[in-house]
């Protein structure tokens, strides 16, 4: 975690192209000292936003976005759909998320959040707001989300670009 300074947030505002909203902690950043996962507010301008971590590392976002259009989320959902035990470790990935989401979550967000009627939202979405935990919607959530805390997705994200640095 990196305490967010003017510059650090003008970085994180180039890097996202706007102004942050919801920005509450810098929770990785890179060799070079550069933003690579925000933290997120739960409720931005009034509206549940059940993605924790937002990755804004233009590199890893090209990276995914070139995994996502080779069809490699159909290719993970297959292995998942086939396995009972990565199934199991995605439900558990998805848990230990909400409750650090809830953790992070403070007493006045959290009457607001009550007020709005959003505890549902925020209390049964995993990994970028998905309900279905065995279902992966976006490799970029999942991620951002492993670089804080390792997760299966990540890991398999991980594995496979191993894969094709070992064939290369």
């Amino acid at each position: 975690m990196v305490k967010i300074s003017t510059a650090m947030r003008e970085q994180v505002a180039v890097l996202l192209g706007r102004e942050p909203r919801g920005l509450r902690e810098i929770s990785v950043i890179n060799e070079k000292g550069a933003p690579q996962v925000i933290r997120v507010a739960s409720l931005v301008d009034d509206k549940p936003f059940p993605t924790l971590y937002w990755l804004v590392d233009p590199e890893l976002n090209y990276r995914l976005d070139q995994l996502e259009a080779g069809g490699l989320i159909k290719r993970l959902q297959r292995d998942i759909d086939d396995s009972e035990d990565v199934q199991a470790a995605m439900r558990a990935d998805h848990l230990s998320y909400i409750t650090r989401r809830d953790s992070h979550i403070d007493v006045n967000e959290r009457q607001r959040i009550a007020d709005l009627g959003f505890q549902s939202v925020l209390g049964e979405r995993g990994i970028g707001g998905i309900a279905d935990f065995s279902r992966i919607r976006c490799l970029h959530t999942w991620y951002a989300a492993h670089l804080v805390v390792p997760n299966t997705v990540g890991a398999m994200v991980d594995s496979y670009w191993q894969e094709q640095a070992a064939s290369a």
